[in-house]
């Protein structure tokens, strides 16, 4: 079906989109990326908005830099979009999704964005259940926004009521999406017991214990079958990074941290002893992880990747350390002092290396350069990352003892605290045209597999933090997504 020559594009547009939001496209990423240069190549045939947008968003998607002059045609004499486009809901949904595709420069972008949303709004009331259930979920959570596979099962429904929508292949989706979630399953349960052993609810009793939402957040790096044992490395990972952002933040003394971190810079067992004794736990845990890492490297042929995925753990503590001495000092930054060191202390960048040191031939030295030289996209997932984080969880982090969050740092400026959220929430929206920039042929180096990893760390930040910190605080929304990807299968 999807090979099948048609007369006109637009059906093979569909086609694509309804595959891509169902979630099976990774099945036919070739087939896909032949069809889409052939349409990127070919004039554009369409002329109403719904098509014009779906074109428009779905080229980009594949790293096409397709012109926002297509939308020149729905703008009036004055620059405006024009009020008749308002009446037609599907076409305003699909510039809507389309907007969120904008990058630097693109002011009709940013007013399309501005137009549909409050158009959108202002609609929602007037739709049936049906409708006005999608929309409400679009304007919440855009699909460049949005975790694939979460979407994918709230897609199943949506598409379900399109007249045209295609029987097989929503069978088709709906057993691959539980085939999948079976081995899912099946990889929590082992990296589960690896947790269970270390019996940290026991020896590190203050620390979160949250290894089921870490796997959450690794799996929407990437879920597909082949990235197995990269999910089973960084679930592991992050949760080690979890539990050592608690002692930095919640439990060590300075004194206690600085010996942690020393420890840490030198990479050696030998200096276990000197740790109080719930240090050596952690400490004993994190050089486990990484011997696993080295020896799956050594196996492998790719030795030199381990210290690329050593070092990025150091600079992750020594962020945190950095954080524990400002708080320790009362010291409060500068915005710009507290960025350089709260974009590392994300996370992000040691998650985006350590993906690397995982993945397969696509990935090499070069690779690994370009990463250290802090390129945009990495830069921007972290900052969407920090600030995202530092806006929902600052006063709930003030209370229990930490360093000023960007929010603290920003009022600096000599703003009130909703005026330095306006601020940070611009810089979010810089940051994502800046995700959706390196994304473009031929703006990188480096492989679309890798670029989608690093922009799919920013997805799970916008998911979980849109309405607070679902991390620290589990049982809010996140449960449900955890659920839904984790737990419940879908009916067939």
């Amino acid at each position: 079906m999807l090979m099948v020559p048609v007369e006109v594009h637009t059906e093979k547009l569909e086609f694509i989109d309804a595959i891509q939001r169902l979630g099976v496209s990774y099945h036919f990423e070739k087939e896909i990326d032949n069809i889409l240069l052939q349409i990127y190549k070919s004039e554009n045939e369409n002329h109403d908005l719904y098509h014009v947008a779906l074109r428009f968003r779905l080229l980009r998607k594949q790293g096409y830099k397709i012109s926002c002059d297509v939308f020149n045609k729905f703008v009036d004499k004055e620059g405006n979009f024009k009020n008749s486009l308002t009446t037609d809901l599907q076409g305003m949904l699909s510039l809507y999704e389309a907007s969120h595709m904008r990058i630097h420069g693109e002011h009709l972008l940013d007013e399309a964005l501005a137009f549909t949303f409050t158009h959108l709004m202002s609609m929602v009331t007037q739709l049936n259940s049906h409708l006005a259930a999608q929309v409400s979920h679009a304007l919440k959570q855009p699909i460049q926004k949005g975790l694939p596979r979460l979407e994918a099962r709230k897609y199943f429904s949506i598409y379900k009521q399109h007249d045209s929508h295609n029987e097989v292949l929503l069978s088709f989706a709906k057993l691959d999406f539980n085939l999948l979630q079976k081995q899912h399953q099946k990889e929590l349960g082992e990296i589960a017991r690896w947790w269970k052993d270390l019996d940290f609810s026991n020896k590190l009793p203050f620390a979160r214990d949250r290894m089921v939402e870490c796997y959450f957040w690794i799996l929407g790096v990437h879920s597909e079958p082949e990235y197995y044992m990269g999910r089973r490395i960084l679930t592991k990972v992050i949760a080690m990074t979890s539990t050592m952002d608690d002692i930095y933040d919640v439990y060590g003394t300075l004194e206690e941290l600085e010996l942690f971190t020393e420890a840490i810079e030198r990479w050696d067992i030998g200096v276990k002893d000197k740790l109080p004794e719930y240090m050596k736990h952690a400490f004993q845990a994190l050089l486990d992880i990484y011997d696993e890492i080295e020896e799956k490297m050594a196996c492998e042929g790719r030795s030199y990747r381990f210290y690329y995925a050593r070092e990025a753990m150091k600079n992750q503590v020594r962020a945190y350390f950095q954080e524990a001495k400002w708080f320790h000092q009362q010291y409060s930054p500068t915005m710009e002092e507290y960025m350089r060191v709260a974009l590392v202390s994300s996370g992000y960048p040691l998650l985006a290396t350590t993906f690397l040191a995982v993945m397969d031939d696509v990935v090499t030295k070069d690779t690994f350069e370009w990463i250290l030289s802090d390129p945009k996209i990495v830069k921007a997932s972290a900052l969407i990352a920090r600030l995202m984080d530092d806006m929902v969880s600052h006063k709930f982090e003030q209370e229990r003892g930490h360093v000023a969050s960007a929010v603290e740092c920003y009022m600096k400026h000599g703003v009130t605290e909703e005026e330095a959220v306006v601020e940070l929430q611009k810089q979010v929206a810089d940051a994502w045209k800046d995700i959706n920039e390196e994304c473009l042929h031929p703006s990188s180096t480096v492989p679309m597999v890798i670029l989608t990893g690093v922009a799919n760390l920013a997805r799970v930040i916008d998911v979980i933090y849109k309405d607070g910190d679902g991390y620290t605080h589990a049982d809010t929304v996140l449960k449900d997504y955890v659920a839904s990807l984790l737990i419940e299968p879908v009916q067939i």
